[in-house]
């Protein structure tokens, strides 16, 4: 069953549904924020509530407009990701327990891997405005 999921969520899966995302969904991602935070504080996903809260804030920044170089890819992926967390009735749905979550973990774990300079790029400039606002 785990192959499974790793054979369905990879390279070509996150590409093909990133372009599927739209403002309205990058909307719906920023209202469910603490739902979203719960889920990954709750779940098996704690090491990854960090990098969610990381990737809440650049949402947040880009939707601002104070933070404007991400590609779209990598707006689109973190909608897409924080979204399919969310989502109860995924390809695994949640409630199984002990592998509810493995779907999850997959792509959240393949969604990082491709955006991961761009949060660091992001982690950065975020301590760069904290010296300049301490300045």
């Amino acid at each position: 069953m785990l192959e499974n999921v790793k054979k369905k969520i990879n390279k070509d899966y996150l590409n093909s549904e990133v372009s599927k995302v739209e403002d309205g969904d990058l909307d719906m991602v920023m209202d469910n924020k603490e739902a979203i935070d719960k889920k990954l504080n709750s779940s098996g996903m704690k090491k990854y509530a960090e990098l969610g809260k990381l990737m809440f804030g650049m949402l947040k920044d880009y939707r601002r407009g104070e933070y404007t170089a991400p590609p779209w890819f990598t707006i689109a992926a973190i909608g897409l990701v924080l979204l399919y967390v969310f989502n109860p009735m995924d390809m695994i749905p949640d409630f199984l327990p002990g592998v509810g979550y493995v779907d999850d973990f997959a792509l959240f774990t393949v969604a990082v891997r491709f955006i991961e300079s761009d949060l660091h790029a992001y982690l950065d400039w975020k301590i760069s405005e904290a010296k300049e606002a301490n300045a």
